[in-house]
């Protein structure tokens, strides 16, 4: 009886135990789960860290491997509508082709073929839409909902990186003119310091049509701040998105205590 009574008195008016790391450890499951946008976010990160440091002639198609994996997951995850998937696949198939493509033809050469970076960006351009659109859609603002938006912004960055990317190697100028070239890290720092408008300034495109994309970056970069990661912030309550992933489990434990109690009287 008197167990059962403290059991009850433990429980906060959420429906979970004071102190349970449970919300935390379903937090995390998130990152291992197949359905949740916490999987796409690591391979986000997975394919950054392999994009700014691999070198060598497997590189780009192994990268490239992990995109078309990573946006597989993400519109899986978004529930994306029947005709992008079936686009996904198109350009999926395409990518997979240009992987090998690049593979065969370089034979030694250090640099990729300019088509590798065209279909990287093109693979991160669908995925945010779809995410977007999901978010927009769930009823609830919950850690879910701000991982989609972390990893949709995530892939704003990574796309235009692959674009600067591309457009360097077309072009017979230097990208960042007096910068150089550029390496792919170079690019990913260019697009993520010019999508969150930091813009330390020690690369900058030289011309044209890198300004231009610079530009429309940093204003789809502050919109989607003010308006999608803005709502989100605006919305969430602290202590929800515990509650969301424990109220289940911890009103459970409640009414089973309860019902034991009541029979205890009973008795």
């Amino acid at each position: 009886m008197a167990d059962h009574g403290d059991a009850l008195k433990a429980e906060s008016p959420s429906g979970r135990s004071e102190g349970d790391p449970r919300w935390f450890r379903r937090l995390l499951l998130k990152f291992v789960s197949s359905d949740s946008y916490g999987m796409v976010l690591l391979l986000i990160l997975v394919t950054y860290g392999m994009s700014v440091s691999l070198r060598g002639r497997w590189s780009a198609p192994i990268v490239l491997l992990v995109q078309i994996v990573t946006v597989w997951f993400a519109l899986r995850t978004a529930k994306a509508r029947r005709s992008v998937r079936l686009a996904a696949d198109v350009v999926l198939v395409a990518a997979g082709v240009v992987g090998i493509v690049d593979v065969i033809v370089r034979k030694g050469v250090s640099e990729s073929l300019p088509a590798i970076y065209i279909v990287a960006s093109a693979l991160y351009v669908m995925a945010p839409f779809s995410i977007v659109r999901h978010l927009i859609t769930r009823r609830v603002v919950d850690a879910e909902t701000m991982l989609g938006a972390i990893a949709a912004y995530l892939f704003i960055g990574l796309s235009l990186a692959y674009v600067y990317r591309f457009l360097g190697a077309l072009q017979s100028a230097p990208f960042f003119g007096s910068g150089g070239v550029g390496t792919m890290s170079q690019d990913v720092f260019f697009s993520f310091t010019t999508l969150t408008t930091t813009g330390y300034g020690n690369l900058v495109p030289a011309g044209q049509p890198g300004q231009t994309l610079a530009v429309m970056e940093m204003i789809i970069g502050q919109l989607f701040l003010v308006t999608a990661l803005g709502k989100i912030v605006s919305v969430w309550r602290p202590g929800t998105w515990a509650d969301r992933m424990t109220t289940g489990a911890g009103a459970a434990a409640a009414q089973a205590s309860s019902n034991e109690i009541d029979d205890d009287r009973e008795t």
